[in-house]
């Protein structure tokens, strides 16, 4: 590490230097997730010098299973053929079985429909969007797996450097690179940077200069993330004043994650659904192995925290998801009863298992006359971000990594053009205009989704609306995966 060519400052001339094999573009990335690591691959695989500065204090394996669709997988083959099928054969294909919308409890009327709990609303045909482009079905891997093989098979060993969180940086203008400095005060010295950190990215803070407090760390993934009860607690208070000077959304849903272990009682037929009730929904989806993956939404103000366990409930979380998704007794809150699938996975988890946070999201675009800003969003001079530093998005689409992967890629693809130091500006900018209209289309669709899924209980009261809603979702779903599942991006 002491060794490492990134501390050694380099003596480029005004102007820049040409890029050769023997002296290749070198690049920083800030964040060491899928973002970071897919950016890292793809930089790698065109001949650059990379090194990965992630915040952890060890870089072990967290997080829960994430879902690799299609056109990420095809990203990732492009990169790394290598990695490609050392994922396929890690993971658990999810495409082989329906995937849709139910109704949580009963609902309807006789002028819109009658529909009981667990009835299905919309089924979606994955695979065959996916099959129409050449493209391989979707596999769900758990997040410690690819992070095991992309960094044995997708970079050079050493590349990452553990408890280095990037803090600032300085443009040294004129093709001369970048010099950002980390939060214990070491210089690190390369031609670009890229910020992968996350949704509180750092990075982002500097190139838009969002001033003090825009910044902070990012929470992990939603099932099975590193943060422990009490640091959560403290995260979610901190997460409002952060988001307001980040620009960040407040989705307005709180959300429940666990990976429980446990077979699913409808395993062999349904892969992922989502029962929809009124002010929350419960999304499942096989995390392969035997186990299930779970998302309880619930719609409520951002910052709230759970009690802390006491003698009397030990079980603080668990108590308020059996009494949110009751299926007996006098029901839920609101006197609904709910599908009974709900709470086979919620009492298969613990109380540990049980993660917590608020989620946000935000617009790819600032908002902004900066007309620089306009047409290089994600990119000024030799820094660019990338993934939920770009565009956070809702989890309904199942795409937020799956777009950072497509980010990771083009970075590589664009950065690989660049035979001379004064063109990595150009190449940046060009990366940014080519992703941000389709990251901003699926994020804008995630959005409205998730805002219209709480709505479905109203609609299904609702002659001829409630009929037709479910009929335009079934008919536009096709297009929508077509559209998700593409191999050009």
């Amino acid at each position: 590490d002491e060794k490492a060519w990134w501390r050694t400052p380099r003596n480029t001339p005004k102007g820049g230097r040409p890029v050769t094999k023997d002296d290749p573009l070198t690049v920083l990335v800030a964040g060491g997730g899928l973002a970071g690591l897919v950016t890292a691959a793809a930089c790698h695989a065109k001949g650059m010098k990379v090194a990965i500065f992630e915040q952890a204090s060890t870089y072990a394996p967290y997080g829960g299973p994430i879902q690799i669709q299609s056109n990420a997988l095809r990203a990732i083959q492009q990169i790394s053929q290598e990695c490609y099928e050392e994922l396929v054969q890690a993971g658990t294909v999810t495409a082989d079985r329906v995937s849709g919308l139910k109704i949580g409890y009963k609902k309807g009327n006789k002028l819109a429909g009658l529909y009981d709990a667990g009835d299905w609303l919309v089924r979606f045909d994955t695979i065959g969007p996916a099959l129409e482009k050449g493209l391989p079905a979707t596999v769900v891997v758990d997040r410690p797996v690819i992070q095991q093989i992309f960094v044995k098979h997708g970079i050079p060993e050493g590349t990452v450097r553990i408890k280095s969180r990037i803090q600032t940086y300085e443009d040294l203008g004129d093709g001369r690179g970048v010099c950002a400095t980390l939060e214990d005060g070491t210089k690190a010295y390369a031609d670009v940077l890229v910020g992968a950190d996350g949704v509180w990215s750092q990075v982002r803070k500097c190139m838009h200069e969002l001033g003090e407090g825009a910044g902070g760390y990012a929470a992990s993934g939603a099932a099975g993330g590193a943060l422990d009860d009490a640091e959560a607690r403290k995260l979610a208070r901190d997460t409002i004043r952060v988001a307001q000077k980040a620009d960040r959304r407040y989705s307005g849903f709180t959300c429940y994650a666990a990976l429980a272990p446990h077979k699913a009682s409808n395993i062999e037929e349904v892969s992922y659904q989502i029962l929809l009730g009124e002010k929350k929904y419960f999304v499942s989806t096989d995390g392969g192995g035997e186990r299930q993956q779970w998302f309880a939404l619930i719609r409520e103000p951002a910052g709230g925290v759970d009690p802390e366990p006491t003698p009397e409930d030990p079980t603080p979380k668990l108590t308020r998801l059996r009494k949110e998704f009751a299926s007996d007794g006098e029901g839920d809150p609101d006197g609904n009863k709910w599908d009974p699938f709900a709470l086979e996975l919620i009492n298969a988890a613990s109380e540990d298992d049980i993660k917590r946070r608020d989620l946000y999201d935000g617009a790819p675009l600032l908002a902004t006359v900066d007309p620089r800003r306009l047409l290089n969003p994600w990119a000024k001079g030799p820094v660019a971000i990338c993934g939920d530093a770009a565009h956070p998005m809702m989890p309904n689409l199942g795409q937020g990594g799956c777009q950072a992967t497509e980010d990771g890629y083009r970075l590589g693809e664009e950065l690989g053009t660049v035979t001379h130091t004064r063109d990595i500006p150009g190449a940046l900018g060009k990366y940014s205009r080519v992703r941000v209209i389709r990251t901003a289309i699926i994020q804008g669709l995630a959005q409205l989704g998730s805002d219209l899924l709480v709505d479905f209980d109203l609609m299904m009261t609702i002659p001829l609306l409630g009929p037709f809603f479910l009929t335009m979702t079934q008919l536009s779903m096709p297009w929508i995966l077509r559209f998700l599942y593409t191999a050009e991006f």
